[in-house]
């Protein structure tokens, strides 16, 4: 009748399988059959119910008006000290990281191998968020357009930049949307509405980021990774790339949820720190460049809507 203190434990972990390789690899032993398959519960929280919850209950707030109030309140409150604490850790974290950084070094059997893994996940990462930035977003433009963005790619430069030096979409908002309504001659009402929502909500090139670096850490610890785990790592990087704030090196922290989904420990994150906060530029004019191309179609599409404004309040 009743419940062991194990079997809740192992209801409420999650399972994995573990691949062991031989203890002597070299190149008479590297046949894939004489690694062993074993299998293991690894605690964790639901973190993709989490998010969906979340999202749930701020689209519930938003519908209950004036009697949700109190609780957007507390929310905000909570999220600006937590914005606060983040600032805290900002400033102490390098010393944090040199620590954790040296650690992982003498835990390393060979450093020239992790070297090599740490160079191919940065340029794994680098090459994907070149591909999205400037081969996926621009044909999404041209799609939508009919317009090649070359020019429009050129008049971003500064912002570009800028996001790059200082790793904050939101530092880079002013330059951005400077760039977007001089140079690219797009309406100021679209910037000023589509560039402080893309600032705070769209973080796609974080959002790859988090799910490569999550199956770089499970391929170091030799975790083997089904399809809905992968599915899972998608789905929880996009929406905790949302979350994340618009602040140099944000992502570490949404990681950290990322890697619950598949039952890492948080503590793994300090692998890819090393190389972090040169991505974390790349990632972040990514971003920028995201949110300008989303405003460029938004004025697109928008065109006539835009027009009838303006006649109407040149007629009033």
């Amino acid at each position: 009748m009743g419940t062991s203190r194990m079997d809740i434990n192992v209801r409420r972990a999650s399972y994995r399988t573990v691949i062991i390789p031989p203890k002597e690899i070299n190149e008479t032993n590297n046949d894939i059959r004489l690694w062993e398959f074993t299998g293991e519960y690894t605690g964790s929280s639901n973190v993709l119910g989490l998010v969906v919850f979340s999202v749930v209950q701020g689209i519930a707030i938003a519908q209950m008006g004036e009697v949700g109030k109190p609780l957007q309140h507390f929310y905000t409150a909570l999220g600006e000290a937590m914005m606060l604490i983040t600032n805290w850790v900002i400033w102490v974290s390098p010393i944090g990281v040199f620590f954790l950084v040296t650690s992982k070094m003498l835990e390393a059997e060979s450093f020239a191998v992790m070297v090599g893994q740490l160079g191919m996940y940065f340029m794994t990462v680098l090459v994907g968020l070149l591909g999205h930035g400037f081969v996926t977003l621009p044909l999404v433009y041209f799609l939508c357009v009919r317009e090649i963005p070359i020019k429009f790619l050129i008049n971003m430069g500064q912002a570009i930049l800028t996001a790059f030096a200082t790793g904050s979409s939101s530092a880079t908002l002013s330059v951005s949307m400077g760039c977007l309504e001089e140079k690219n001659n797009i309406d100021p009402r679209v910037t000023r509405f589509v560039m402080p929502i893309g600032a705070t909500i769209n973080m796609d090139g974080t959002a790859l980021y988090e799910a490569v670096a999550v199956i770089f850490i499970s391929q170091v610890r030799h975790m083997s990774l089904s399809i809905s785990q992968i599915f899972a790592i998608s789905i929880t990087s996009t929406m905790a790339s949302i979350g994340a704030a618009s602040i140099p090196q944000a992502g570490l922290v949404t990681m950290v949820m990322v890697l619950d989904t598949v039952g890492l420990p948080a503590e793994d994150v300090s692998l890819i720190f090393a190389v972090d906060w040169l991505l974390d530029r790349f990632r972040t004019s990514i971003n920028v460049l995201g949110d300008a191309l989303g405003a460029g179609i938004v004025a697109h599409l928008s065109k006539k809507e835009l027009k009838k404004g303006l006649v109407a309040v040149s007629m009033n």
